[in-house]
């Protein structure tokens, strides 16, 4: 396909995420099943980031590339690298893990042209800035989560000196979306890809998606056991555009021999950075969707206050007891899909993620990573600890506060918690009594 025509077709898709239709549909089939996918139209932001309360665009800015920017402005140099440009500088300065690399070869970002399965777009996080490189692109991408106005995007063009990073305008056309809960944020999908990495269709993805629906456009290494997934393959037949479940596509240890590496800081793109990234993105826009909801109805005057005060109660703004609720239980991993198998990395990631902490005084840490039946050993966002949470308004971490502790202990009786058993609960809140001190007027008592 001409780089034209795959570029068109790839333009409404952001970090590999876009309503699928047509071919493709049933891999989306499969994920509305099972509960994943885009948004509902009630977990939207029901205003508008421009809305006065926001100001998304021309508010202050407090994110860490926001801070790095002014630092260059100022006279930091940046130094750069032959092969990566600015690359390593940029990592170490934002102290964003190499080992946090993840490679998706769909035609997924502003830079569509340069990315297909020979030149994967490499990916690197951490709790609140990601790192998008394309080996020989003119331009590195990044996101920032500043803790109260949101997702940022910014680019730093790969050329000498390093003047700063500039805003693309064009970012949001992308970045806000169904799948973004209508906020600006980012999402993980899983694409049906050609074999020059051109996208079909494509499905959002996060802790709720089958294991067999996802990794669609991007190398996955590590041991995913029986597991069967769609990652490291294409759509080979353009009259049936569709990946299948390939046993030699499962269980990379590295993306040696898939292509050309050199130039790449390492040779991996880690199945637990992969699925940690797809937990993040989802919890990001929940916890700025939150905090922007309170932010309007304040803004109305419109009640903000007791919400989820009384056991049973159903008062208060249907708006924000939605958005509570919905961060809550996604906090929760309530409806994780189940693993099919034991999984293990093989860069380093989880070690390197799970040295971060807090710890408790037995050495407990919600970012003890398992993939066995789960993700994490602890079923917690260890977001909890991030800026953005510690920025929402008062009111609306005092909801949240409480909403866990009615799940926590065991007084909401629904169903849907059941899976998380007594012991469970106990565990997460003895960690969060050890390490989130704020905790302690919202969980007194005892767990059910």
């Amino acid at each position: 396909m001409p780089a034209s025509a795959a570029t068109a077709r790839a333009a409404t898709i952001a970090c590999g995420v876009v309503a699928a239709s047509g071919v493709g549909a049933a891999l989306a089939a499969a994920v509305a099943a099972a509960g994943g996918g885009a948004a509902t139209p009630g977990e939207q932001f029901s205003a508008s980031y421009r809305h006065p309360a926001i100001e998304y665009a021309t508010g202050p800015r407090t994110d860490r590339v926001a801070e790095f920017h002014a630092r260059l402005r100022l006279g930091d140099r940046l130094p750069f690298d032959r092969r990566q440009g600015f690359l390593p500088a940029v990592l170490d300065a934002l102290d964003v893990p190499v080992e946090s690399q993840t490679l998706v070869f769909s035609k997924t970002s502003l830079q569509a042209d340069a990315i297909n399965p020979g030149n994967p777009r490499a990916i690197y996080f951490t709790d609140d800035v990601a790192v998008a490189w394309i080996r020989g692109s003119p331009a590195i991408e990044l996101a920032a989560l500043d803790p109260r106005q949101g997702v940022m995007f910014y680019a730093l063009v790969q050329r000498e000196p390093a003047r700063g990073f500039e805003r693309p305008r064009s970012c949001l056309e992308c970045h806000v979306s169904a799948a973004t809960l209508g906020v600006p944020g980012l999402a993980v999908g899983s694409a049906v890809v050609d074999p020059g990495g051109a996208p079909y269709s494509s499905i959002p993805v996060d802790q709720r998606t089958p294991i067999e629906s996802r990794w669609g456009g991007w190398y996955v290494t590590g041991s995913t056991g029986l597991g069967r997934h769609v990652g490291n393959t294409v759509a080979t037949d353009p009259d049936r555009p569709m990946l299948l479940h390939d046993d030699a596509n499962f269980n990379l240890p590295s993306v040696a021999g898939r292509f050309d590496t050199s130039g790449y800081p390492t040779p991996y793109s880690d199945i637990a950075a992969l699925m940690v990234l797809e937990h993040q993105t989802h919890m990001t826009n929940l916890l700025v969707r939150t905090g922007w909801e309170f932010r309007v109805a304040a803004h109305e005057q419109r009640a903000t206050r007791g919400l989820f005060a009384a056991p049973g109660g159903r008062s208060g703004d249907p708006a924000l007891r939605g958005a509570v609720r919905d961060l809550v239980d996604y906090m929760l991993f309530v409806d994780e899909a189940p693993l099919t198998d034991r999984m293990v990395g093989t860069s380093g990631f989880a070690e390197v993620f799970e040295a971060r902490g807090p710890f408790d005084g037995r050495g407990r840490t919600l970012r003890e990573i398992a993939l066995d039946r789960r993700l994490f050993r602890y079923s917690c966002s260890y977001l909890i600890y991030s800026a953005a949470f510690d920025a929402l308004p008062s009111e609306a971490r005092a909801a949240v506060y409480r909403r866990l502790w009615q799940v926590l202990s065991g007084s909401d009786r629904d169903p849907r918690y059941a899976r998380l058993s007594r012991r469970d609960r106990q565990d997460i809140v003895d960690i969060l009594r050890a390490t989130k001190p704020q905790v302690a007027p919202y969980f007194g008592g005892n767990v059910r």
